[in-house]
């Protein structure tokens, strides 16, 4: 027989370069999982109960007083899954019900809280990076690319287009800006393209084509971490880009995004 799924927490160690491995904390231990939150962009916290309650709960556990908005909350079930590419949780999402606007994902939301509900039975590992030093990186290894991302603005959601509820006014921004406090954001998500009838639509779509395959070539060399049965992942959606292999089997994550007093 297999071992159970929550032995196994594979290469849970620092690597190099800007692979991240969350600590994993006792949910009790609020101060200490304030302080790696804070530290590495990232933390798990363990032993809450097994529910969706439980992600508001951590949500405030490491937020504390500056927690301000949360957005409705969403199960998410693969059933042999493909490998889900690093990227940082961002959509603009608004509906109407009753008559009244109401918004379930923000653009800007600065946390996102993953729980682990059901692991794969195989694979299915979670890794994740610290996107700041990732781009600070490219400011001698790819000059281009870093200039791209610091200084080229692009339609966030363009494509996506079509779906509903996302706003018909374009979402202009760049992959690194700065909030009015000082707070670097840097994005990553496959919805992005350049704005309408941009006379630099080419070199935008080569630059994009350039961070996927870096993106890409990167994960490889980041170290696993595996959520069991009730883990909750805290990431600093800013700072943080997350993804996971594929697996075999059925895996059911939770996952609560959210905006403190620190977003833009």
């Amino acid at each position: 027989m297999h071992a159970p799924a929550q032995a196994h927490h594979p290469q849970e160690s620092p690597g190099s370069g800007p692979g991240i491995a969350p600590t994993r904390v006792p949910h009790e231990r609020v101060h200490q999982a304030r302080e790696l939150f804070s530290r590495d962009g990232a933390v798990i916290l363990t032993g809450h109960e097994n529910t969706s309650d439980a992600l508001a709960v951590a949500a405030a556990q490491v937020i504390g007083d500056r927690l301000r908005e949360l957005y409705p909350h969403r199960v998410r079930t693969s059933r042999d899954g493909t490998p889900v590419h690093l990227h940082a949780d961002s959509f603009d999402v608004v509906v109407d019900i009753g008559g009244v606007p109401h918004r379930r994902r923000h653009p800007d939301e600065d946390l996102v809280i993953v729980q682990c509900a059901r692991p794969a039975p195989h694979g299915g590992d979670s890794f994740a990076l610290d996107a700041y030093a990732f781009v600070d990186g490219l400011t001698s290894t790819d000059p281009a690319l870093s200039a791209f991302l610091t200084g080229s603005d692009v339609d966030l959601y363009g494509a996506w287009a079509d779906l509903r509820g996302l706003p018909a006014t374009p979402r202009i921004g760049r992959h690194v800006e700065f909030t009015r406090t000082g707070r670097r954001v840097v994005r990553r998500t496959d919805g992005a393209v350049p704005i309408h009838r941009d006379p630099d639509a080419d070199h935008i779509h080569t630059q994009l084509g350039r961070l996927t395959e870096a993106v890409h070539d990167v994960e490889p060399s980041l170290p696993r971490f595996r959520l069991d049965a009730g883990d909750i992942l805290v990431l600093d959606n800013y700072r943080c880009w997350h993804g996971r292999d594929g697996h075999t089997g059925e895996r059911t994550v939770r996952i609560l995004t959210a905006r403190s007093s620190d977003a833009r």
